[in-house]
C-alpha cells in the first residue's frame, strides 16, 4: 500500500489510538481497585486519570483531522514535523496523568507541544487551501 495519500497521519493515528488505550485501560484498573462505579468516587487519583483520558479525547481527534488535512494539502516535511510534536506532547501530557509522582512540566510542556502542533497544522492547511 505504497500509494496511501497520508501515511503519516495513519501511523500517527495507531501510535495516539495505542496511547488512548492505554489511558482508558489505566481508569479502568483504579475503577476496579477502587471499586468506583461512576465519576471519580472522590479519588484524587481517579480524577486525575479520567481528565487525563478525557483530555485525550478532546484533544486527539481535532488534531488527527487537521494533521490528515496538511498531509494532504502539502505533503512533506511540514506534516512529518506535526507528527512528531503531536505524539510527543500527547505521551508526555499521557504520562503525568497516569503515573503518579511525575513532575507537572510534563503536562505542560506535553500541552504546550499539542497546542504548537496544533496550531502548526492549522497554517498549513490554510497555506495548502491558499495556495
Amino acid at each position: 500500500m505504497t500509494d496511501f495519500p497520508i501515511p503519516v497521519t495513519a501511523w500517527s493515528t495507531v501510535i495516539l489510538a495505542a496511547l488512548f488505550l492505554w489511558l482508558t485501560f489505566r481508569v479502568i484498573g483504579v475503577r476496579r481497585k477502587d471499586h468506583i462505579l461512576l465519576g471519580d468516587g472522590g479519588n484524587h487519583v481517579m480524577n486525575k486519570k479520567i481528565r487525563g483520558q478525557a483530555n485525550a479525547a478532546e484533544q486527539i481527534p481535532i488534531a488527527l483531522i487537521l494533521l490528515g488535512l496538511a498531509e494532504y494539502l502539502l505533503p512533506g516535511l511540514m506534516p512529518m514535523i506535526i507528527a512528531v510534536l503531536l505524539v510527543v506532547g500527547r505521551a508526555m501530557h499521557a504520562v503525568y496523568f497516569t503515573i503518579h509522582g511525575t513532575n507537572f512540566r510534563l503536562r505542560y510542556y506535553g500541552m504546550l507541544l499539542t497546542l504548537i502542533a496544533q496550531t502548526l497544522a492549522i497554517l498549513t492547511v490554510v497555506v495548502g487551501l491558499l495556495f
